[in-house]
This record gives C-alpha cells, structure tokens and sequence, in this order.
C-alpha cells in the first residue's frame, strides 16, 4: 500500500491586470448591493428540498444533499442491465449553471446512470478485504446526516454539509465534510470552491482509480457541448512554483455561445498536480487522485482535498490570465474570504 508524495511549494506572486479588473467590477457590484439582500444566497429549495445557490438571482448550482430517485421516464431510457446503477443518490451537484442559464452538467445518463453532475467518489472502495465502488453507487454510498449549514453574503454564499459513506447501506465507515463555496468572477462568470474532508471511522480502508490508473476523485459529468475543446497544462516537474490546470470550451446545452468550465487544484493537495483525465465521448474531464498505480490510506487524520471550478462566458484565454487565476486561488485575499452566516 502506497501514498502519495508530495513536496513543498514556494508560492510565487503573479499579478495581472485583468484579476484586478474582475475584483475592481466584483467590488463595485457589491457596493450597490441591498445590505439586507445578499447578492449571494444560499438557501432550501421548497420544491425539490435540495440546497440552491444563485448570484444576484441567476442561478449557479443546485447541491442535491436529498437523496434523488430516478422516476419512471428516467429509467425508461436506460437499458434493462444498467439498471443496477440507476439508484437512488445523494451529495452531488447538479445542474451546474452557465452564465446564461446554461446546464453544464448531466444526470443519470442512459449509457451510465451512475454519472451524476459533479461528485467526489472513487471506484475501488476497500474496507478490509472486500471492495465497494462509491463511482457506480455499488456496496458504498454517501448518505446525508442531516448536518448542514448555509451561508449568504454580499460576496459569498457558502454550503457546509456531512455525510456517511455507508458499507452495504449499514456500516459506517467514513465521515466525509462539503465545503461548497460560491462567489462572482466578474459580472457573468463565478468560482466554485469545493473542499473535501475524508476521516475513516474504522481501520483498514483505502481509496483508488479503476484499476489504479484510470478515473476516481472529482468527477465532472458535462452536459452534451459542441464543439468541445479540453485544454490541459502543467509547469515541468521542477518548476517551483508548479502551476496546473485544465479547461473545457463549448456551446452547451440550452445556450448559443461559449462557455468556459475550467478546474484548478490546490497545490495543497496530496498527490499534486492530478492526471489529467478526459472522455471526449461522453463528456468528461477530471484531476485523478490519488497518484497512479497506488491505493491511498483513509485514517483518523482527514484526508483534505480542495478545488476550484472557474466558469465564464467564452473561449480559451492566455496562459498569463489562467497563470493569474491559479494564483488567485492559491493565495486570497482577505476580501475573498467567507461572508458571515445570515442563516441558523
């Protein structure tokens, strides 16, 4: 059993224009925003009971923290075997929102119903000698305990829930915490922060990819994108410090115009940078963790990763402004901080 490893990194300082530019309009926005309507809120949803976040009313992301049955139509159009995979599921994010309404992300897809928006999961689940696959909702599950918090706020609304992953829907074997933590970038686009916290509640549990050395960690689902373009990019090995990030560009459902959906890792992170892995056919991109050909150790101390999902309208951008905003993420500012809780 191996883990990953992982080196310190000096954290340089990249500035550019345009950071500043997007906190300069982000700010003036917030100003002339009503000190008692957050323009970031973070609430219930009454019709479906899931957790909604929206940015000055536009919506950003449902987080289904309910468990979610797949109905009659959905699993008329799945086939009769994958049936299996069709279960009912919770703790994942769906739709994720474009900045015009756009649904970047997919839900029980018939060729893999398992597939759901973007979720946190890995297909080798191992608690002593048997094997579970939380990807494919077999043996393991994450289930909510009920134990939320909401946050709204002129810059930020924020989402903090616990789950269970439970063996054989019986056993407690992980306590896992959601850190989901949404702000404006510039007028159109926003950044999705989302920090993960892994604890095992009893010995002998590891996580891997498919065979080690496929997929496993965050999964983003996209919804279908035309003429779709991943972009991958990582600093050479000795770079200090080593800058990495991926984005997907396309017309996606329900819009006419390009979106960007770009992932950053924080070099935090063990086992930093990810491969990076995509299915064009699907589609699909993702920052595999752990490393591979290795299965990582769940213990008492928590296993903490930690992401962000840049969206905006439009295509590719310079490497300086994707270097900016990995700098950005690596190193806020104060202003960039939670906004204190107006929710219980």
């Amino acid at each position: 059993m191996s883990t990953c490893n992982f080196k310190n990194f000096y954290r340089g300082v990249v500035v550019v224009a345009l950071i500043a530019t997007q906190q300069h309009r982000f700010a003036n926005a917030s100003e002339a925003a009503e000190v008692n309507e957050p323009t970031m809120k973070a609430f219930e949803d009454t019709a479906s009971g899931q957790i909604v976040i929206t940015a000055a009313d536009h919506p950003v992301l449902r987080y289904n923290y309910r468990t979610v049955e797949p109905d009659a139509e959905i699993l008329a159009k799945i086939d009769t075997e994958n049936h299996k995979y069709a279960v009912p599921r919770s703790n994942y994010i769906h739709p994720l929102y474009g900045p015009d309404g756009e649904i970047l992300t997919a839900d029980f897809s018939p060729e893999h119903p398992h597939h759901r928006g973007v979720y946190w999961a890995w297909p080798e689940v191992d608690y002593g000698d048997q094997r579970g696959d939380l990807h494919a909702l077999q043996r393991v599950f994450a289930r909510p305990t009920g134990t939320i918090t909401l946050h709204s706020g002129s810059e930020v609304a924020e989402i903090k829930a616990e789950n269970l992953w439970m063996w054989e829907d019986k056993t407690p074997i992980v306590r896992e915490q959601v850190g989901i933590r949404a702000r404006r970038a510039g007028l159109r686009g926003w950044y999705i922060d989302l920090r993960f916290e892994f604890t095992a509640l009893v010995e002998d549990v590891t996580i891997a990819r498919r065979r080690t050395d496929v997929y496993g960690g965050l999964n983003p689902r996209l919804s279908p994108v035309e003429n779709l373009q991943f972009l991958h990019y990582a600093d050479p090995i000795e770079s200090q410090p080593r800058r990495a990030w991926s984005d997907s560009l396309g017309i996606r459902a329900g819009g006419n115009k390009s979106v960007g959906f770009a992932i950053f890792e924080k070099a935090s992170n063990p086992c930093y940078p990810g491969d990076w892995i995509t299915f064009e056919a699907l589609p699909w991109f993702q920052p595999a963790f752990p490393t591979k050909n290795t299965r990582y150790p769940l213990s008492s101390k928590p296993l903490v990763l930690e992401y962000r999902l840049w969206v905006r309208p439009g295509g590719q951008v310079t490497t300086e402004q994707y270097a900016a905003e990995w700098e950005a993420y690596q190193n806020p500012n104060e202003r960039n901080q939670p906004a204190q809780s107006k929710h219980p």
